[in-house]
């Protein structure tokens, strides 16, 4: 059997390498960990955005709705505006008629 005999300064040497590697791996486990973190809350603020961006299109839905509602009505009114402008000009041809008529009637009496 041979023997298996290593220095002290290369068990040294290969102890600090352990240490390094056990080190090397917390620092990646704590950078996993907050990278993991920031990927949660960005997540998070990636939902809040989309719910805050739903809502906000639910509104400007409803605003649009209410434009197009009130644009039929004024559209509406507009043509009731126009019908009372025309009865008006009616009313007048009448009344100017009547007054003829009334005229004539009283060349005649």
């Amino acid at each position: 059997m041979g023997s298996a005999s290593i220095s002290v300064d290369e068990f040294q040497a290969l102890e600090q390498k352990v240490l390094q590697t056990v080190e090397l791996i917390k620092r990646e486990r704590e950078a996993r960990a907050t990278a993991e973190a920031a990927r949660a809350a960005a997540e998070a603020e990636i939902a809040a955005t989309k719910a805050e961006l739903a809502a906000r299109k639910d509104e400007l839905t409803l605003r649009g709705q209410e434009i197009v509602a009130l644009r039929q009505e004024l559209a509406a009114s507009g043509d009731a505006q126009g019908e009372i402008q025309s009865l008006q000009r009616e009313r007048e041809a009448v009344r100017l008629r009547v007054e003829k008529m009334l005229a004539s009637i009283e060349e005649v009496v």
